[in-house]
């Protein structure tokens, strides 16, 4: 399994968030909490050549 890991900015309390994917699907969407303030962030990624083309860690509506 390939793991590529990603640094963001969480969406609720601003604080940067350190994250593993998993890149062996290719993509995933997600819902995980944030390690600071445990709230709901949905997490998007597409993998294509072993890197991250897209990815978008919003607020869980």
């Amino acid at each position: 399994m390939e793991e590529i890991e990603r640094f963001f900015t969480c969406p609720y309390c601003y604080e940067e968030i350190s994250m593993l994917l998993d890149c062996s699907q290719g993509g995933q969407s997600y819902i995980e909490d944030c390690e600071v303030c445990c709230n709901p962030i949905e997490i998007t990624f597409q993998v294509a050549a072993g890197e991250v083309e897209n990815f978008s860690a919003n607020r869980v509506q």
